[in-house]
């Protein structure tokens, strides 16, 4: 009766580590709270790193690490707006900043004319 136990408990843990397992093959979606900034005008039709022009009117970004064409929703906290943008260059090459939107995307959450300003990245690893 006691091996009956044992093997039932072990069929069910591995059942049950079987499905922890396929989950983990879901992305992570991962959430912080950053300093942003955006490009100046002076950048307009400058190559980005990607090889792209950077473009006031799209809604790209730079970051120093995330893999370039990966899709970021930034969020302004204080009113609540957001944006998804498109990592198609490196920068900001300060400490304290994390991120640099092009004009439309700093535009549309409300940050622009701000300088910098704290806003919430969401974006998922592959």
């Amino acid at each position: 009766m006691k091996y009956l136990l044992l093997l039932s408990f072990c069929f069910l843990f591995s059942q049950g580590k079987a499905q922890i397992s396929d989950s983990s093959n879901e992305p992570d979606s991962i959430k912080k709270t950053v300093l942003a900034t955006y490009y100046n005008k002076k950048f307009e039709g400058r190559r980005t790193t990607s090889g792209a022009k950077y473009r006031a009117k799209k809604f790209t970004a730079a970051h120093k690490t995330l893999p370039l064409g990966t899709k970021v929703t930034v969020t302004n906290p204080v009113n609540g707006k957001s944006v998804v943008v498109k990592v198609n260059d490196r920068g900001p090459f300060s400490k304290k900043l994390a991120i640099d939107l092009s004009e439309s995307a700093a535009k549309q959450i409300g940050i622009y004319r701000k300088g910098i300003a704290r806003v919430d990245l969401s974006y998922t690893v592959e």
